[in-house]
């Protein structure tokens, strides 16, 4: 079956030229020129990845951001014409699995798109499996996480990295082996402070004082340790 794709934004032009070169690509693409269209398309069924542009005629797509991952785990590539560092990393921050600059390069569009969809299907989804780690509790096949009852949303990127830090408890990660485990093929690290964003990302959900992590460590000139 197809990947179900919804694309969010309100340039006509553009929103054509990706709705086609997706759907030659082999996908099934619905589009919305708003934020109030896209809520009702989301609804509607489910989407295996969103394509969101940040500045729509009805609102913030970083707010937008915001409120999905208050309940929903479906991949989200940011599309704006600002390439400042502080919008990446806000873009990032709030749960985004790729951010991408306008204008762009379909080709590499699309790849980065295949990207995120290969991350999420090599989550079978008969995984049942639950690791457990203090008051952690991954459940792999739900991609949910509960601390200490309270359900705290992951981005999936997120969930591929907590998943690796809580397999490999007391291991020390590189920043290589988690751009190979979490980012596999390399399209999505922006730059060297990929990895540092999304761990500090992760730390503000699961720690309970994020400037003083006591779960993901870093450990200096070496990388990152979980303690189990």
């Amino acid at each position: 079956m197809s990947a179900r794709i919804i694309l969010v934004e309100d340039d006509d032009a553009l929103h054509r030229g990706i709705q086609f070169t997706l759907q030659q690509e082999g996908f099934l693409v619905e589009g919305a020129r708003n934020l109030s269209e896209a809520r009702d398309l989301l609804g509607s069924g489910t989407t295996d990845l969103l394509l969101l542009d940040v500045q729509l005629p009805d609102g913030n797509g970083f707010d937008f951001c915001t409120e999905i991952r208050r309940s929903m785990d479906v991949p989200i590539i940011f599309l704006t014409a600002s390439d400042q560092e502080f919008d990446i990393v806000r873009g990032l921050d709030l749960g985004g699995d790729d951010y991408v600059t306008k204008p762009f390069r379909l080709r590499e569009f699309v790849s980065r798109v295949h990207a995120v969809l290969r991350r999420r299907s090599k989550m079978k989804p008969e995984e049942k499996d639950i690791i457990v780690s203090g008051p952690l509790s991954l459940s792999v096949g739900e991609m949910r996480l509960d601390k200490q009852g309270q359900d705290i949303p992951l981005s999936l990127t997120e969930f591929r990295l907590l998943r690796l830090f809580m397999s490999h408890p007391r291991s020390v990660l590189s920043r290589d082996q988690i751009i190979q485990h979490v980012w596999p093929d390399g399209t999505e690290v922006l730059d060297d402070n990929t990895v540092a964003v999304n761990i500090r990302r992760l730390r503000e959900k699961i720690e309970n004082d994020p400037q003083r992590p006591d779960r993901i460590v870093t450990i200096r000139g070496a990388g990152y340790r979980w303690n189990d």
